[in-house]
């Protein structure tokens, strides 16, 4: 059952917390496990505590999840994501390769490599945040007409 106020595209909160937490765990219990290239110590610290930052978001978007839509604590959260999400999307794609994996010959040639899939999930969620934004602006109009 819906409540009152809450649509279904707030999932995107959901999938922001499904993307980002395995980082924030692993960042900060196990950085040295994650497949980057290059880590030092001072690469080691900014991870955690980017981790930490990541893990704090994530709860952040845990509890607005079941707000309404019209709250203005949840739209800011949103909007907030939505531009994470888009920086986060370019800066990938443009990296240079960090992580140590491949697909396979084939998506090598097509340059199809982890940062780019990372990448685009990130753009993927981005825009995510933005259909949000605009499938509940309905909520937020007609809880301006009731006041």
């Amino acid at each position: 059952m819906s409540q009152p106020g809450h649509s279904p595209l707030s999932a995107v909160f959901l999938l922001h917390i499904a993307l980002e937490v395995p980082l924030g765990i692993q960042g900060i219990w196990a950085p040295t496990s994650l497949p980057f290239l290059q880590l030092n110590n001072t690469t080691l610290v900014i991870l955690k505590l980017y981790a930490t930052l990541v893990l704090g978001v994530c709860l952040a978007a845990f509890l607005v999840y079941p707000l309404p839509e019209f709250l203005p604590g949840k739209r800011a959260l949103a909007i907030g994501l939505c531009v994470y999400h888009s920086i986060v999307s370019t800066v990938l794609f443009q990296s240079p390769r960090f992580i140590p994996f491949s697909f396979g010959a084939l998506f090598e040639t097509y340059k199809f490599t982890p940062e780019v899939l990372w990448g685009g999930l990130h753009g993927l969620l981005g825009l995510g945040f933005v259909t949000w934004w605009q499938g509940t602006v309905a909520f937020t109009q007609m809880m301006r007409k009731t006041d």
